[in-house]
Formats: C-alpha cells, sequence, structure tokens
C-alpha cells in the first residue's frame, strides 16, 4: 500500500476523532456531589464549572486510572480525582491532555528508586519518597492520600494533582523547563519574569530566609512553576503577595482561580 503524503496527517486524526465514540456524560448527581466535596470546584464561577465538567469527562475518557496496592476507588473518588486533574486546564482546555494516556495511584507515599553518576564516574543509588510524579511521555503518579489531605485544608497552598498536571503541561512544548507553550512575545516576557522571580526567590532560600511560599519552589524552574501553580488555585492571595509578577503571568494564564468559600461553606 503507498504512503499516504504528509497533508493526510491532520484528516487521519480528524477521521480518527470522528470514528472514537463519544465520552460518556457525568451523570448530574455525581457532578454535583463532587462540586460539594470540593472547595476548589464551589469557588468556580457557573461557567468555569461547566467547563471544567467536560474536561472532566474527556479526561475519564481518555486516561487509564490504575489503582495500586489494593486501593479500591469508588465512581465518586474517580470523578473527584479527574476534576481535580483538570483545574489548571480551565484555560488551556483539552490541549492539555496531549502526550501521556495513564494515571497510576498509589495508596499512600510511594517510592522510586534514584540513581546517578557523579562526575569521577561513581554511581549514586538512593530511594525517594515521593506523593506525585510526572514522568516525561509516561504515567502520572499520585498519592490518594496527599490528594486526600490536600482536601482537607485546600487553601495551604498545596494540592499534588494540579502539581503534577502542571508538569504535564510545562511538557507540552517539548522541554520541561518552567515555561508552558505560549506565544512568542508573551514567552518571553514569561522567561525573563520567571528567570528574575526564581533568582530572588532562590537568594531567600539560600540565605535561610522564611519564605511565604513553599522553599522547595527553589529545587529547580520546573519546580517553581509548578509550586506556584498549586497557590495559584489553593492560596492565590498568598503568591500574589510572595510572587506579584508571577501570581499575574498565571491568572493570564489559567484564568481567575476559585474564590474562597465562605467560612461555613467551607467547613461543610
Amino acid at each position: 500500500m503507498a504512503q499516504l503524503p504528509a497533508g493526510y496527517v491532520p484528516l487521519i486524526e480528524a477521521l480518527l476523532r470522528w470514528l472514537r465514540p463519544a465520552p460518556r456524560p457525568v451523570p448530574d448527581a455525581l457532578w454535583q456531589q463532587a462540586c460539594q466535596d470540593v472547595p476548589w470546584l464551589r469557588g468556580l464561577s457557573a461557567d468555569q464549572q461547566q467547563r471544567l465538567r467536560a474536561l472532566a469527562t474527556r479526561f475519564l475518557h481518555e486516561k487509564t486510572i490504575s489503582p495500586v496496592g489494593g486501593l479500591t476507588l469508588r465512581d465518586e473518588d474517580v470523578l473527584l480525582l479527574a476534576a481535580v486533574c483538570c483545574l489548571p486546564l480551565l484555560q488551556l482546555g483539552e490541549a492539555g491532555l496531549r502526550g501521556w494516556s495513564q494515571l497510576i495511584l498509589y495508596p499512600d507515599a510511594f517510592r522510586v528508586q534514584r540513581s546517578h553518576v557523579d562526575a569521577a564516574g561513581v554511581l549514586h543509588e538512593w530511594d525517594d519518597e515521593l506523593i506525585g510524579e510526572s514522568w516525561d511521555s509516561g504515567p502520572l503518579i499520585l498519592s490518594w492520600a496527599d490528594i486526600q489531605a490536600d482536601l482537607q485544608a485546600p487553601f495551604d497552598g498545596y494540592c499534588v494533582a494540579v502539581h503534577e498536571m502542571a508538569h504535564k503541561i510545562d511538557a507540552l512544548d517539548g522541554a520541561i523547563d518552567g515555561t508552558p507553550p505560549l506565544p512568542r512575545e508573551w514567552q518571553r516576557q514569561w522567561a525573563r519574569d520567571f528567570q528574575q522571580a526564581y533568582d530572588a526567590f532562590c537568594a531567600q532560600v539560600d540565605a535561610g530566609e522564611a519564605t511565604l511560599i513553599d522553599p522547595y519552589a527553589a529545587e529547580a524552574p520546573e519546580e517553581f512553576f509548578a509550586v506556584a501553580t498549586e497557590y495559584h488555585f489553593s492560596a492565590p492571595d498568598v503568591l500574589a503577595e510572595a510572587l506579584p509578577v508571577v501570581a499575574a503571568h498565571l491568572r493570564r494564564f489559567y484564568g481567575e482561580p476559585p474564590k474562597v468559600p465562605a467560612l461555613d461553606d467551607a467547613a461543610r
């Protein structure tokens, strides 16, 4: 069979999308329950909730969710997981789901083996205990216990699912460097502003100064972006105080963060 010219590729992709079965709709009662159970969802506008529901539906259609270690999930748990993972995609849309197909969910923190060859050629191996990880072109890996802990303290600046999804978004342009895909002019502004903010933040951490946001953000530019993304959704006022220029970029990129529900609602 003759090979089709490259120009046919978009046509083939469009045909495959047309042939693919439509996602199963999320039942109204299940979605309403998720909106009650997840404080960040309660803080979204009606339009944002509608867009997030569509994204979560697509997520459940395209991603294989694999609980391990004896973990069992209910339907409402799976929807909650998809909705939280899709929070950073409210502006970006379905394009943010490209490049990977599986979410592996551990009951708790998990161990991974690391290795590194130093300048002298010596191999070093060690174990890391993680609550989340994002593999290049591979699965997203999360701890269910830590997702639940984040939901119990939703405005403390932490959301492991959003953090790891930020890495997936960062990787969409082929480089995990703290800069997601952006128009050229904005990309230049972003790179300049984030580098300046990152350098200043690292100087604070190196000097032993207290920081308003998690000092883990000083580990690397990509971690700075991912940690800032967590704060955008879970403690936007803290981010705006600590890193106002970064906060402005993230508001433009992600849209307005969820509004903090009233105290009586948040306590339910």
